[in-house]
């Protein structure tokens, strides 16, 4: 991993130029973020400090001090580098697909897949951190819950545009259908990392199939598959702290 103490000199001595340092110094940053998602999955936000994170990735505190004045800083910084990576790794793999079910689908598989290739050595990153602050006040809390909050609103979005498409009745709450979706998310993250349960997110596979199943209208009531939209809904952005 490199990090500010490692950089590459410039050719034939000189030294490098603005630019290339600040290019350097944000290498820096993102790799030492990348592992501090990493670390705060399994220890906590509240587990990662200054001290714990230059262990972690071999530099000096005054190395990490350059990047982050406060541990809040740092777990803020934390936060929206965990959600850059769930936006990578889920998101942009899911909104890949056309809109509708397939694209709900899709972006389910996409969360399954992030827990089975374990891109949080503490599975979602998400989930654990709300766990460890949902009672505590302060900062970090907040800015958790409103970058965690546009992730559930994006869900919430692919599912409206099922229903708009027609595949999915007009009667049904999309709020509801977003919480239960949620939930079955929720429950394969618990079953696959606390209980070791592998078969835990096939099971939520099939219960969020068949939730979408009871949730679709006759076929009678369906739109022309010709009506289908291909437009790329956004993904969710990040609400940044104030």
């Amino acid at each position: 991993m490199r990090t500010a103490s490692s950089r590459i000199p410039a050719r034939g001595g000189a030294a490098p130029d603005g630019r290339r340092l600040r290019a350097d110094g944000v290498r820096s940053r993102n790799a030492i973020l990348t592992a501090a998602a990493e670390l705060a999955s399994v220890d906590g936000l509240d587990g990662l400090s200054i001290g714990r994170l230059a262990e972690h990735v071999g530099m000096s505190k005054s190395g990490l001090f350059a990047h982050f004045k406060s541990k809040e800083d740092l777990q803020v910084a934390t936060i929206d580098a965990a959600h850059a990576i769930f936006m990578r790794e889920v998101w942009e793999p899911g909104l890949q697909a056309p809109a509708g079910l397939t694209r709900v689908l899709s972006t389910v598989d996409a969360f399954f897949s992030h827990l089975e290739r374990g891109v949080f050595p503490g599975g979602c990153f998400f989930v654990a951190a709300a766990a460890e602050l949902d009672a505590k006040q302060g900062p970090v809390r907040d800015h958790l819950r409103a970058v965690y909050g546009s992730l559930v609103e994006g869900l919430a979005g692919v599912i409206q545009e099922a229903q708009d498409l027609g595949e999915i009745a007009p009667e049904q709450d999309i709020a509801q259908l977003t919480f239960e979706l949620d939930a079955f998310l929720l429950g394969a993250n618990y079953a696959y990392l606390f209980f070791g349960d592998a078969g835990g997110i096939d099971h939520a596979r099939q219960a969020i199939r068949q939730l979408l199943a009871r949730a679709a209208p006759s076929s009678r009531a369906r739109r022309p598959a010709s009506k289908r939209s291909t437009r790329q809904r956004p993904a969710p952005t990040r609400t940044r702290r104030r």
